[in-house]
């Protein structure tokens, strides 16, 4: 399905901040994107990325900030930190980075496996006894990592924003997450089909927590975080809500309203899915990787290698798929109000990291967020 079309003059939307919805005042004037840091002939598609933040804020988007690197540089940042005072978007606020915590995840688990702490064909029945029935084969770590682990989502709070809104403040434990998803059985064979969804990682996060003996955010800031400076990157405290530092607010449609959804207790998405950062950062994270500086050899070709399964598209995290000739690994990831990317070739010839305020973030508008904001990255 494609994401709504309909495009609205900032002036159109009447909006204001009362209990729950916005209503009257209207938006401030568009705000131009933020001057090009630098750019060369032989860099990315200029123009095309100046289009594609033209505008903002708009019914889709609020604010976008857009960072494109490898043989020449772009950076652009558009939009509203508020609708309430159309001030205009933080290029360094900080925001929801979504799934694209699965590969910090990720990173720790390879980490592990280099360190002989664990080993990829080791099974979660070995590191978690009691936490898988009998009805559930033998699972590898490797299996969940590339998302053929054969688990069953887990419970919500919510499958929707709409559904999720009167329970934003309210706390599904990671456990309990996992409790639910054993309780459906297995959905498949381990190793025979692959189906993304956030409770491989879940898994993963307990399996950080029971080798190391020490908390999965923790091992992230000691591990990933400190080592390569993203100083600005977080999670949240348990069931905190709230984004600390600089932000720009998210907003999403609900029932016909843009709606404040800014705070909401993500502590259910805990490792894969909790993260809070900046593009500077996660430009940070996703260059370093590459580059071997997070994850060593061998380790490091389990991102970039496709499980042998139909249709596999994900390796350990990383998504591979084909622009304009191109071979780019990326990851995206979505929160209510927000949504993230970061992507790049294997040499490095292209990166791009971005974190867009979609008002449709969880729905069809993160699929037309990635064709706006990421595509034009590779254009050339």
């Amino acid at each position: 399905m494609r994401a709504r079309t309909t495009a609205l003059t900032a002036a159109s939307l009447v909006l204001a901040l009362a209990a729950g919805p916005l209503a009257a005042p209207a938006f401030a004037a568009p705000a131009s994107p933020s001057p090009v840091a630098s750019r060369s002939t032989a860099g990315p598609d200029a123009e095309a990325l100046s289009a594609a933040l033209a505008g903002l804020p708009d019914r889709d988007a609020t604010a976008a900030l857009v960072r494109v690197g490898g043989d020449g540089t772009w950076r652009g940042a558009a939009g509203v930190r508020d609708v309430r005072t159309g001030a205009p978007a933080l290029e360094d606020g900080r925001f929801r980075a979504g799934s694209v915590t699965k590969v910090v995840t990720a990173a720790i688990v390879l980490q592990l496996a280099a360190e002989g702490r664990i080993s990829l064909d080791g099974t979660v029945q070995r590191y978690l006894p009691g936490l898988l029935t009998k009805d559930f084969r033998p699972i590898t770590v490797r299996q969940l990592l590339n998302y053929t682990s054969g688990l069953r989502p887990g419970p919500s709070l919510g499958d929707t924003v709409e559904e999720g809104y009167p329970h934003r403040f309210e706390t599904l434990t990671p456990r309990q997450v996992v409790a639910g998803a054993v309780a459906k059985g297995p959905g498949y064979a381990p190793g025979t089909r692959q189906t993304y969804g956030n409770i491989h990682y879940t898994v993963l996060g307990m399996l950080i927590e029971k080798v190391t003996g020490d908390s999965y955010a923790h091992q992230a800031r000691v591990r990933i975080l400190r080592p390569l400076g993203m100083r600005h990157t977080s999670f949240p405290e348990g069931a905190d809500p709230r984004i600390h530092g600089p932000h720009n607010r998210g907003y999403d449609w609900i029932d016909g309203e843009l709606v404040d959804v800014t705070d909401w207790n993500v502590s259910d998405r805990w490792a894969a899915g909790d993260m809070i950062s900046t593009t500077a950062d996660l430009e940070r994270l996703l260059v370093a990787l590459f580059r071997g500086r997070v994850v060593p050899e061998p380790q490091l070709r389990e991102m970039f290698t496709l499980p042998d399964v139909p249709d596999a598209r994900y390796a350990a995290t990383l998504e591979r798929f084909e622009l304009n000739g191109r071979v780019i690994w990326g990851k995206t990831g979505s929160r209510p109000g927000y949504a993230a990317v970061i992507a790049a070739t294997r040499d490095l010839s292209r990166t791009l990291v971005y974190g867009v305020n979609s008002t449709d973030a969880k729905g069809d508008g993160q699929f037309a967020t990635t064709e706006r904001f990421g595509y034009p990255a590779f254009n050339r």
